[in-house]
Formats: C-alpha cells, sequence, structure tokens
C-alpha cells in the first residue's frame, strides 16, 4: 500500500513538473491581477453614473417644507404683525424644472462621452503596457530554458565522451593530464547549467511576480508565439487616438462655456398650506407658478478669456501630435533597422555553427583512434557552446525587438 502511494505521488510530482505553459496564461492572469486595469474600469463606470446624476439635473426637483412660525410681542415691544404677522405655518410641496436647450443637453453628454472615450483610452493603453512587460519578461525565461535545455545536453555529450576518453587514457593512447584537462570541462559546463537554472528560477520567478501569482512551482514554458503584427499609420495607432481625443474636448468645453452665457430659464412651483392663522385659516391651502429668468450681463470679459486660453491649449495640443508622429516614425525604422541587424547577425552565426559542429564531429572520430588532441576538442567545444549561446541571446534579442515594434505600431 505504501509503495503504491509513493508511486502515485512520485507520477503526480513528476506531472507538475513537466506541466506547461504559454505566454497567453501570462497575459491573462496580469490583466486580471492588474489593479490600474481594474482602477480605470471601475472609473468608467463612475463616468457612466455621472452621466446620469447629469441627466437627473433636467428632472423636475421636488422637495417638501415645513415651516412654523411665532413672533412674540410683549407690552408693545416686537416685530412689526404687518410684517410677521405675528404667526406663520407653512407645509408646501415645492417644484423647480430647469428648461435647458437641446445643445446645452447634447453638450452636456458630449463632455461625458469624450471623458469615458479618454478612459477607454487609457485602459488599452495601460492594457498594452501591462502585455509588453509580461511578453518581454516571457521572452528572457524561455530564452534562459533553452540555454539552460542545450547546455544540459552539452554536459551529457561531454560525460558520453568522457566514458569513451577514460578507456583510451587507460590504454595510454591518451596522457592522463590530457584526461584530467577534459574532466576540467565537464566540471565547468556542470557550473554553467547550475547557474542557468538558477538564472532560469529568477526570471520564472519575476514572471510570476509580473503577473500577479504568487507562485515558484518549476514549469516548462512553451516557446514565445511572438510575431511581427501589421504594422498600422500614426494616425490609427492608439497613442494617437489621445490626441483627437484631447482636442474634442477643448472644443467641447468652448461650446460649454457659450452656454454658460446664454439666459438661463427655470420653471417653479408649489403647492400646500400657507398661512398666518390669523382669518379663516381653514382655507389657506393653495398652489402659485412662476418663471425665473437669469440672464448674464457682464462679467470682466471672462468668456473671451477662456476661449483664449482653449486656442492655446489647443494649439499646444496639436503641437505634441505632429512631434509625436514625427518620432513615431523615426522610432520604427530604428527599431526595423534594429531587427535586420539582429537577422544578419544570426545567419553568420549560423554560418559559424555548421562549421564549428564538423570540426567537432571530425574531432570525435579521430579521438577514437588517437590521431586527435584532447586541448583542440575542448576548445572545439567551448567555441560551440559559446554560438549556440550567442545565438540564443541574438533569437531574445529579435523577440524583445518583434515585441517593442507591436507595442507601437499595433492595437491589439
Amino acid at each position: 500500500m505504501k509503495s503504491t502511494f509513493f508511486f502515485i505521488l512520485v507520477l503526480f510530482s513528476v506531472k507538475s513538473f513537466s506541466q506547461e505553459k504559454d505566454l497567453r496564461f501570462y497575459m491573462e492572469k496580469a490583466q486580471t491581477n492588474s489593479p490600474l486595469l481594474k482602477d480605470l474600469s471601475n472609473q468608467i463606470k463612475s463616468n457612466s453614473i455621472d452621466s446620469l446624476l447629469n441627466k437627473a439635473n433636467y428632472k423636475p426637483q421636488i422637495a417638501g417644507n415645513l415651516n412654523a412660525n411665532y413672533a412674540t410681542v410683549l407690552n408693545g415691544f416686537g416685530y412689526d404683525t404687518a410684517l410677521s404677522n405675528g404667526q406663520t405655518i407653512s407645509g408646501l410641496v415645492g417644484v423647480n424644472k430647469k428648461i435647458i436647450g437641446k445643445n446645452q443637453v447634447n453638450s452636456q453628454a458630449e463632455s461625458f462621452q469624450l471623458l469615458k472615450e479618454s478612459l477607454v483610452l487609457n485602459k488599452k493603453i495601460a492594457s498594452k503596457d501591462v502585455n509588453k512587460l509580461i511578453t518581454a519578461q516571457y521572452i528572457t525565461a524561455s530564452g534562459s530554458a533553452e540555454q539552460l535545455d542545450y547546455n544540459q545536453k552539452m554536459a551529457s555529450l561531454l560525460k558520453d565522451e568522457a566514458t569513451i576518453l577514460k578507456k583510451l587514457t587507460q590504454n595510454s593512447i591518451y596522457k592522463q593530464t590530457d584526461y584530467l584537462v577534459f574532466l576540467s570541462t565537464i566540471k565547468q559546463q556542470e557550473l554553467q547549467v547550475l547557474q542557468l537554472k538558477q538564472q532560469y528560477q529568477n526570471d520564472l520567478g519575476l514572471l510570476n511576480y509580473l503577473s500577479g501569482e504568487a507562485d515558484t512551482t518549476f514549469v516548462n514554458l512553451k516557446k514565445p508565439d511572438v510575431t511581427l503584427k501589421t504594422i498600422q499609420s500614426a494616425d490609427k495607432i492608439v497613442f494617437a487616438k489621445q490626441f483627437e481625443v484631447d482636442s474634442l474636448k477643448i472644443i467641447n468645453q468652448n461650446k460649454l462655456i457659450d452656454n454658460a452665457y446664454k439666459p438661463s430659464l427655470s420653471l417653479i412651483g408649489d403647492a400646500g398650506y400657507l398661512s398666518s392663522l390669523t382669518y379663516e385659516a381653514h382655507k389657506n391651502f393653495g398652489l402659485s407658478v412662476g418663471l425665473g429668468l437669469s440672464v448674464p450681463i457682464y462679467d470682466g470679459n471672462k468668456k473671451s478669456l477662456q476661449h483664449q486660453k482653449n486656442e492655446t491649449a489647443l494649439a499646444t495640443n496639436l503641437a505634441y501630435k505632429a512631434n509625436f508622429n514625427k518620432q513615431y516614425q523615426q522610432q520604427l525604422l530604428m527599431l526595423n533597422q534594429k531587427l535586420k541587424q539582429a537577422v544578419a547577425i544570426e545567419n553568420q552565426l549560423q554560418s559559424q555553427l555548421q562549421i564549428v559542429d564538423a570540426l567537432i564531429e571530425a574531432n570525435k572520430k579521430l579521438l577514437l583512434t588517437g590521431d586527435a588532441q584532447i586541448t583542440d576538442f575542448v576548445i572545439a567545444i567551448g567555441n560551440v557552446i559559446t554560438i549556440n549561446n550567442s545565438i540564443s541571446q541574438n533569437k531574445i534579442n529579435k523577440l524583445q525587438l518583434i515585441n517593442e515594434i507591436n507595442y507601437w505600431s499595433s492595437n491589439e
């Protein structure tokens, strides 16, 4: 029974150890756990509520008021009863309804809509930031994993060769000192594997940290699915749309300023009981209606100054937009240039690798007959490991460049 339980436990451990996770998994975790994205989602909801609150102001405002007042008169001293009525009592339901023109209603609704669009754009940019950050760390971690896998294979290869060389040394084909040099190379490779394993664990830990997950499980990462997406024109990317929304906000502010200087009309009314209790108090039930009109006349030229301020803000926004478009084009040119350089380096490294691989295969055959120097074989092994590690680093660099290009030029 105990052996069966132990077998199940080992099987479960191997399964959990060998589980694979992909880039999409960490992206979704980061999106779910991001407090900034949650904050922006809540701001969008809050803006919708503010819009409803603003609409509620257009509806009739009804309030109930109950007042009772008694003005005392002692020995002829007191308020003039012609003004105070001696005593009053009122119980009224008042109604106040602002009469707002269609243009004013539309302008106020537009301001809330533009604020929502701005928040939505901020959320898209924040989402892109999260995806870019996670993708960059995923590329780094998977690159460490790839280097670890290759160096482990090389360590196994060296151990296999060591078994053969040991027999050849025992048969006096090679010197004991040459064999010890080879063993030293194996130890160096084992140290390299240990360091790469620790590096991968650290990179994986940072990936979990950035994703908002508390996980130290040693997992395998699938190859990063990072490909170059279609490059959008500068005016279609999400970063440029913010300038457009900002311009519309300023134009909307000008409309709101103009609306604030238009005459405002309110319909007012009340109904209930209002009496001084001096004559037929039981008949003092009634109602009243009226209109309130407010006409702005002069405020020290504030309207013109506010429009001038907005025109300055609009010019500033257009200047930032023009500068962004220039930098956007220049940045894409630089990134694509670096990407071409990475491809050129990759081709050069691959050609070097073919030569070194051929040299190693030749040395392996010559070692069996004692016609090769162990030191030459060690040098060739060192070269092939260095070249493969350079290929891996260049691959990471190329994927990071693609991630950067996609961040700026794609709306995903």
